[in-house]
């Protein structure tokens, strides 16, 4: 692929500003909807903060040579949720269950850490040989495919109670076609910011219907909520500039003395095993964007600087905002359907993040942004994401019973949503498919002999 700017390079500073707003828009979603989903007083602005500051670890690790935005893992949802539980379940204070996020976050990535270490006296060849394109291929394809029924169901939902699915499907629509327009035939700017210039044709698309719904007393019209800007007090500071609540303010000096040997256990099952699975998923996610930049991301700056960015960022990350971080694959997809690798969007992007999670209207504005408006500029992401994975293996011998059986194994585990629990531990559908994958490839070696 060809590239505007590399990673390297350094546009104009007024399109920096359009490209990390970009950003902010291709991963805005997912961040702040892993607060949204695990509650207990985690927010999206908080959310947005740490990952802002995950974000510049990560970059400062990797010396500027990786352009990928460090969002909220879902991965990581059913930890988070064990951490609460478990608080809970030992008769612990909520404010222990801060600490557990962070304690939790830790014990990641100390995991991050050491496989780093052994990569950095080791190597990185022992990880090419056991996950080979045929089966990286297939599991980044994964990653955009089990994705999928979040980017349609996105597509179709309103964001108020009562709203038409059939409106919510125009206005998601309506966005992707715009975004695609602009990528294909845009000009000069224009083809380099799709998804803002189609996420405002959404937004204002939206805002009509929701206009003409008031005036006709419609509401399957109105699929857009404006509570959150509405919820604004502009009589107080706290309308204008707020800080975010971060974790471990939440969590208090209280909280961490009430943390227990058992609880620390009860982190460890809970974290550690989800550790080794974003391992995989940030391999993966490397190996794609290195095929899109044209770089070995893995050889430069290296694996072990990438995995220890992502695992210091995660640390950081959930100290201010609650989650662990990951490598966002809408992040990827955005640099390779604007083929701009530049590493200046992703510092603005992470500076824009901390920034806006402390604007208060910013914040209450991003918020408003309906469902159906993401789901349809995540159709084009999540594509981009699953058709570079068919790319990264299409010179793959599928003639060999041996890669067919790997890639079948994998694409069926991975499209059918297999997820297997042991206790508080939860390996989800990619990782699933992963490890089969791997299995299989070594079960079958001997065709290779």
């Amino acid at each position: 692929m060809d590239l505007i700017y590399g990673i390297k390079d350094k546009p104009r500073f007024g399109k920096v500003v359009l490209f990390a707003l970009q950003q902010l828009l291709a991963i805005m979603a997912a961040t702040i909807a892993v607060p949204a989903i695990i509650g207990h007083g985690l927010t999206a602005s908080a959310a947005l903060f740490g990952a802002g500051v995950g974000t510049i670890v990560y970059l400062l690790f990797t010396k500027s040579s990786s352009p990928v935005f460090l969002g909220s893992s879902f991965a990581f949802i059913g930890s988070m949720f064990s951490a609460f539980a478990g608080a809970a379940t030992l008769g612990l204070s909520e404010q222990a269950g801060y600490w557990g996020l962070i304690i939790g976050a830790l014990m990641a990535g100390l995991v991050y850490v050491i496989i780093a270490i052994i990569v950095k006296f080791c190597g990185v060849e022992w990880i090419n040989k056991l996950m080979p394109p045929v089966i990286i291929g297939p599991t980044v394809a994964i990653i955009g495919l089990s994705l999928s029924g979040n980017a349609i169901g996105d597509l179709m939902k309103s964001s108020v109670e009562g709203g038409s699915t059939y409106v919510a499907l125009i206005c998601g629509l309506f966005t992707l076609a715009i975004t695609m327009l602009f990528s294909t035939y845009g000009k000069k700017v224009g083809r380099l910011i799709p998804f803002i210039l189609g996420i405002l044709a959404g937004y204002l698309l939206a805002t009509l219907f929701a206009i003409i719904g008031n005036l006709i007393d419609n509401p399957a019209l109105i699929v857009i909520n404006y509570g959150a800007v509405k919820a604004l007090d502009f009589s107080k500071f706290s309308g204008y500039i707020s800080l975010p609540n971060f974790t471990f303010l939440l969590g208090g000096t209280e909280g961490l003395k009430a943390v227990s040997g058992k609880y620390l256990l009860t982190l460890f099952s809970a974290y550690v095993p989800v550790a080794f699975v974003v391992f995989a998923e940030h391999l993966a996610d490397h190996k794609n964007l290195s095929a899109i930049v044209g770089k070995d991301l893995l050889k430069e700056p290296g694996l072990t600087r990438t995995l220890l960015g992502d695992g210091v960022g995660t640390i950081v990350s959930t100290a201010f905002g609650g989650c662990p971080n990951t490598t966002y694959g809408e992040s990827i997809g955005c640099v390779a359907i604007t083929r701009n690798a530049s590493t200046i969007s992703i510092w603005g992007c992470a500076i824009i993040c901390i920034i806006f999670s402390m604007i208060s209207p910013l914040v209450a504005f991003l918020e408003t942004i309906p469902n159906c408006v993401m789901g349809g500029v995540c159709v084009a992401l999540y594509g981009f994401i699953a058709v570079s994975g068919f790319k990264m293996f299409q010179s793959v011998d599928l003639n060999k019973n041996k890669n067919l059986f790997v890639a079948s194994v994998i694409f069926i585990t991975g499209v059918g949503g297999m997820v297997v629990s042991f206790g508080a531990v939860e390996i989800r559908t990619v990782a699933c498919a992963l490890i089969l994958g791997i299995l299989t490839n070594l079960m079958l070696s001997k065709e290779d002999a």
